[in-house]
């Protein structure tokens, strides 16, 4: 839910231009600035090292973040872009933008499987396989849904879930706009490298 938004922390910069920019990457900061909303800019440096885990641990652009300044209010924010250095590929520059309570935004959702274990087609030998882990939806910014839980109850071998068998949070609709496939059970790898029911059929 919205309280596992996670926090980004970040230091207000004094000064603006390439050179307040520039003497902030000396310091081992990336500058950025925060904009949007109903108040004006401000000009900010997260730490580099911190910035830089926190890329390559994946989908920063598609988070929803609750940015920590000290002496401000907290407040959501998504990044809109991430200027990197053109040789080495490593960040010199990130553009964030607040988001009202009401905002729109499209996010990355994680999927959690359960009853795996009482599935007839898992029971069976079947294996779960995941084509998406996680699932881009556009949702509320003050009602982001922590996961979206998928029952395999019932599931089969050979049976695949479709985004239209999962039951989304109010408010809560995919990108993609078509019936696009989340998970399969598939059959047994020994299954399928014997031909299994067709030898059989031949005996």
């Amino acid at each position: 839910m919205a309280g596992e938004i996670p926090d980004l922390v970040a230091l207000e910069r004094t000064g603006t231009g390439k050179g307040a920019a520039r003497q902030a990457r000396r310091n081992g900061m990336v500058p950025g600035v925060v904009f949007g909303g109903d108040e004006a800019p401000i000009a900010i440096q997260i730490p580099f090292n911190v910035l830089l885990k926190k890329l390559k641990a994946g989908k920063f652009k598609s988070t929803l973040w609750n940015l920590k300044i000290e002496g401000r209010e907290d407040v959501r924010v998504i990044c809109r872009d991430v200027q990197r250095d053109v040789v080495k590929d490593l960040p010199t520059h990130l553009d964030l933008m607040r988001l009202r309570r009401t905002s729109r935004i499209n996010l990355h959702i994680p999927v959690e499987f359960i009853n795996e274990e009482t599935a007839p087609g898992i029971k069976k030998g079947g294996v779960l396989t995941v084509v998406r882990a996680d699932i881009e939806l556009m949702v509320t910014a003050g009602d982001i849904p922590e996961k979206i839980v998928i029952d395999l109850t019932g599931k089969e071998i050979h049976d695949s879930i479709t985004i239209s068998d999962v039951d989304l949070p109010a408010g809560a609709q995919p990108t993609i706009d078509r019936d696009f496939v989340i998970a399969t059970i598939s059959a047994p790898s020994g299954l399928l490298a014997s031909g299994g029911d067709e030898e059989e059929a031949e005996e």
